[in-house]
């Protein structure tokens, strides 16, 4: 029955393809006109697409110049020509929708497409990456189209002050990280004046792996604290009781779940330990919360994992990418007494002043895209949440790359065994080879294993997240 489904999916694209592609051929028969004209006379191009759109042509009327003009610079100023199918993958984003395209076909430049073209409006673009890196990189590296085109281009990173992101923002097309983003919304919507405020209209979206962000983080909050007033002795204490506390005998720890609990001799520990009559009582809610927090960050919280601790402070690890969320504390309390767990300065408790989550933040936008390898298989969740559909855009070369079914091992040992096997197999050949692990820790693991055996390696995860661009050259 699957296969019934994945074959007329399949000739759904094909037909959606066959489609776009008139609009290609539109595109493609304008080169010779555009390679023709003078470097003045390609930028003149801007002012008069401007022009004609505020005298009532649309978007769509204005496409098939604006995607030929945009193609044509980026020949001169990058060396690049975008492809057919990263037309195709244009097309698909300015219509507001998932541009299903695989590892390697060109997303970043088939986006300057649309990016351009919706950026005539003046209402602003925004291109959201996944990390500061790449949006730096795409920055300077695509802004070149835009700039030599006449368009403005910011850039939003951690470290900006209001002035400087105020300013990136009144930029034609802005990149930035989908928390900073978020953060600038929830920052915007704390201020008294609105001439404090840094965005402006949330007009067009193009959203990089947009299934990392819309699906798989949809519901991750952001959370903009103020400082309580609470002292912070209790962390110490608790964590002190908790040292003292054992497996199955005082609590009771579901990994897969996260959650760990006080058992009957648990509670009886912690009454005595605080002097408490009754640990449930009303009253002695606040020590109930600390303990439980307390347990949490000893059992449930690792270290190189969940966090890193850097220069005395408590950094949290990004689950999805493995990467440093500068800034960003746990709620309730689980930050302190992380804190207290490694004996660092623990700072108060905080309380929640404003919150939102990406799902919502994003459905904000009057128009929103996106684009990723692998979009297909969540389309059902795209169209219900935020009411896009995907498209699969085909390789501009036949596909040579062989995808391979998945190895199963009755043992994690096993498991990374047969991991650094392949490598020295594969490093043998003279293959560079990339090996995505789920933690710090299991990281550090593979790397002490491949040191073992001589092979020379990289290690790139959130302790060296200063060195990332180095490492990746």
């Amino acid at each position: 029955m699957a296969g019934i489904f994945d074959k007329l999916r399949k000739k759904s694209d094909e037909r959606e393809v066959k489609k776009l592609m008139k609009l290609a051929d539109q595109i493609e028969a304008l080169e010779p006109a555009m390679q023709v004209l003078s470097d003045a006379e390609l930028q003149g191009k801007t002012a008069l697409f401007k022009n004609r759109y505020q005298q009532g042509e649309t978007l769509d009327d204005l496409l098939p110049e604006a995607f030929a003009v945009v193609r044509e610079t980026s020949v001169r100023v990058l060396g690049m020509r975008h492809f057919n199918v990263q037309l195709l993958g244009g097309i698909v984003l300015h219509q507001g929708r998932i541009a299903e395209m695989k590892t390697g076909e060109g997303k970043t430049l088939a986006a300057t497409l649309p990016a351009y073209l919706n950026a005539l409006t003046g209402k602003g673009v925004h291109i959201i990456t996944v990390n500061d890196y790449l949006a730096r990189r795409d920055s300077e590296w695509m802004g070149k189209i835009y700039r030599f085109l006449g368009l403005s281009v910011g850039l939003i990173v951690h470290g900006l002050s209001a002035v400087e992101r105020r300013a990136s923002y009144q930029s034609d097309i802005t990149y930035g990280t989908n928390n900073e983003f978020g953060f600038d919304y929830l920052r915007d919507n704390m201020v008294i004046y609105k001439h404090d405020m840094v965005q402006k209209e949330l007009n067009f979206a193009i959203v990089d792996e947009v299934d990392s962000i819309l699906v798989d983080e949809a519901r991750t909050p952001l959370i903009i604290s103020g400082a309580g007033d609470k002292s912070t002795d209790l962390y110490f204490k608790a964590d002190r009781f908790v040292h003292r506390l054992k497996q199955d005998q005082d609590y009771e720890m579901d990994e897969k779940a996260r959650t760990a609990n006080l058992t009957e001799e648990g509670v009886s520990k912690a009454e005595q330990y605080f002097s408490l009559e009754n640990l449930a009582d009303i009253e002695n809610s606040e020590y109930s919360h600390h303990i439980n927090q307390a347990l949490h960050a000893h059992v449930l919280m690792k270290r190189d994992r969940d966090y890193v601790v850097k220069e005395d402070e408590v950094i949290i690890v990004d689950e999805f990418t493995g990467r440093l969320m500068l800034g960003r504390r746990y709620s309730d309390g689980l930050h302190q007494a992380i804190e207290a767990k490694e004996n660092v300065k623990v700072q108060r408790e905080s309380k929640t002043l404003a919150t939102i989550t990406f799902q919502n933040y994003f459905r904000m936008y009057t128009k929103l895209s996106g684009m990723t390898g692998t979009a297909k298989t969540e389309e059902d969740e795209f169209k219900s949440i935020y009411g896009l559909d995907v498209v699969v855009i085909p390789t501009h070369m036949p596909m040579i790359r062989k995808d391979f079914n998945d190895v199963i091992y009755l043992t994690t040992r096993g498991k990374f065994t047969a991991v650094v096997d392949e490598i020295v197999q594969r490093h043998a050949l003279g293959q560079p080879i990339l090996v995505g692990t789920i933690s710090i820790e299991v990281s550090e693991m593979l790397s002490n294993m491949l040191k073992k055996r001589s092979i020379p390696h990289e290690v790139l995860n959130a302790k060296f997240h200063d060195k990332e661009a180095e490492i990746v050259a």
